[in-house]
């Protein structure tokens, strides 16, 4: 039993490996957050400061440093580069892979644990996310771990203070603790709205004595507390304030021009995380068959999924990853449906096929058409469809497709029809096996050959720009739009003159060294209008590039 529970443990540990981590440096670190994060371990190590988190070598209080830790010491081991800015993330797939095999077959069986590696694998954001360089993956498993050792407490606690209920409480505490080091308080808000929903589905019953609370509370703020006693050790007490202060700005406020319907992240879910999500439907119906402690982990699970996506379809921010966290609860109650398929002891509908059917027809026809469009870009831009100029301009830039990409849709949408035939013919389990692998096929071939050309569309022209100013005597600053990328691909470095982190001193003071500045066609003329200073280089694919010469400096 050991040596096949190891062997599955290790075939799963090297497929994550062969999924995750090839060309993870293929294609640029997208702005923002990729680059945001990406930054701050740069200049972790650029300074040797690893207490405060900085970016533009500023105080940095969006978020919490274990990330930035890791991203640092993996750009330490391989370089500044987007392989090491993503390896972290290749990691927690590699461990989420694991911990849900482990979960799954001690919940019900080893043929449970690998269904639930394969349909979170095969799925399109939940994979996509252990291939990127933002926060959430390890975030995510952080909770969804933090909860699942509560789960077990929950469910052993009926002796109190017996060591293996305090055993997972401390547990529980220290990952959430953990969740709150790598991106901030909403790992704990989350486990508390989970908890409190909990006990009041249970009518408030006693569930954790006054003792086990104190426990928990020290496990957690030993762990929790870690980063802020740091910065109060060190004299960055105002740090904290403006930490939390944008933590409460960020759920009553739209931040950046993200804002979108209460509705966002239910349509994300649905089609971002195809297949799993159409299989979760029927996963949140009851089940006769299951045991009681069956019962209880997945009543946690329908808590974890509405707490995470109601409370960010109430955030006024909508971005796609917030949501995220919904991908343990969801590829779990898909999993439950498959397995439930698969032995019987649930029946397959119509339903399922349609939806199954309609979503992978926008998922292969949107693969499909992408390539097209630059076949057909000047007659698109003619139709002015297209009303934004900067969009306008991003794509008329110039990029390679062989037209063969196109290949790629059309046969996601074949091979599911195919699958969803072999299901309708009674062969079910050859046809959800065959749906999940097709789409693990198409999440790759996406990821390594369309992504790179879109990438080239929205920012290769300002990266590169970035990268031409690389180890140069000069200020490199962006005007009209924000972004982080300037930092990391001009590999920026701490200035002396502090006069250079004022974006008026750069475009009106007496300057030192040149100053170089990307802009958005958008916005030319006023810029050019109110900075008449700055030289502009040249244009293209909807980014302006000007410089500042030190003979235009003037006294202010």
């Amino acid at each position: 039993m050991r040596s096949t529970v190891l062997k599955y443990n290790v075939l799963i540990a090297t497929a994550a490996l062969v999924l995750f981590v090839p060309f993870l440096g293929a294609v640029h670190l997208f702005d923002w957050d990729e680059i945001n994060f990406a930054e701050c371990a740069r200049e972790m190590i650029a300074t040797g400061d690893y207490f405060s988190v900085k970016i533009n070598f500023q105080p940095f209080w969006e978020k919490p440093p274990v990330f930035i830790w890791m991203q640092a010491l993996s750009m330490t081991l391989f370089g500044v580069n987007e392989f090491a800015a993503r390896f972290p993330n290749a990691i927690c797939g590699v461990i989420s892979l694991l911990v849900l095999f482990n979960i799954g077959r001690k919940l019900y069986d080893e043929k449970f644990g690998l269904i639930w590696v394969l349909v979170y694998a095969g799925s399109f954001l939940p994979h996509f996310y252990f291939k990127s360089g933002i926060i959430d993956p390890w975030f995510n498993l952080f909770i969804f771990s933090g909860i699942y050792f509560f789960i077990l407490f929950s469910n052993n606690n009926s002796v109190k203070n017996n060591v293996k209920s305090t055993r997972y409480l401390i547990f529980s505490a220290l990952l959430i603790g953990l969740g709150v080091l790598t991106k901030g308080p909403v790992a704990f808000l989350i486990f508390a709205l989970c908890f409190g929903i909990y006990w009041i589905i249970k009518r408030f019953q006693p569930i954790i004595s006054i003792k086990q609370i104190i426990i928990y509370a020290i496990a957690f703020l030993s762990v929790a507390g870690l980063w802020f006693l740091m910065l109060l050790l060190t004299g960055n007490s105002s740090i904290i304030k403006e930490f939390f202060l944008y933590q409460i700005r960020l759920f009553n406020t739209q931040d950046a021009g993200h804002g979108g319907p209460f509705f966002y992240h239910w349509i994300v879910l649905l089609i971002g995380c195809f297949p799993v999500s159409v299989f979760a439907l029927r996963g949140f119906k009851k089940n006769t068959f299951d045991t009681p402690f069956q019962k209880h982990y997945k009543l946690w699970m329908l808590i974890l999924f509405w707490v995470v996506l109601l409370l960010f379809s109430i955030v006024k921010t909508k971005i796609v990853h917030y949501s995220s966290l919904c991908y343990f609860p969801l590829s779990f109650l898909g999993a439950y449906t498959v397995y439930k398929f698969m032995i019987s002891e649930m029946q397959w509908k119509k339903y399922t096929s349609y939806l199954l059917g309609f979503v992978a027809g926008i998922i292969g026809l949107t693969l499909a058409v992408l390539p097209l469009i630059d076949k057909y870009k000047e007659d698109v831009i003619a139709s002015g469809l297209i009303k934004d100029n900067f969009a306008v301009e991003n794509l008329r830039a110039t990029v390679y497709w062989s037209g063969y990409e196109s290949l790629f849709g059309l046969f996601l949408i074949v091979g599911v029809g195919v699958m969803l035939f072999l299901i309708s013919r009674k062969k079910i389990k050859q046809g959800i096996i065959g749906i999940f692998i097709l789409s693990l096929f198409s999440i790759n071939l996406t990821s390594w050959i369309i992504a790179p050309r879109i990438e080239q569309y929205s920012q290769g022209a300002a990266i590169e720009f970035y990268q031409y100013l690389q180890g140069k005597d000069c200020y490199v600053e962006t005007i009209g739009f924000k972004s982080y990328a300037h930092l990391f691909y001009s590999g920026k470095k701490e200035q002396a003159n502090k006069n250079s982190y004022d974006m008026n001193w750069l475009l009106k003071g007496e300057i030192d060294k040149p100053v170089y500045f990307a802009g958005k066609i958008t916005s030319v003329e006023s810029t050019k209008k109110e900075n008449p200073d700055l030289k502009e280089i040249y244009r293209k694919n909807g980014f302006v590039f000007f410089k500042r010469e030190l003979k235009v400096a003037h006294q202010q």
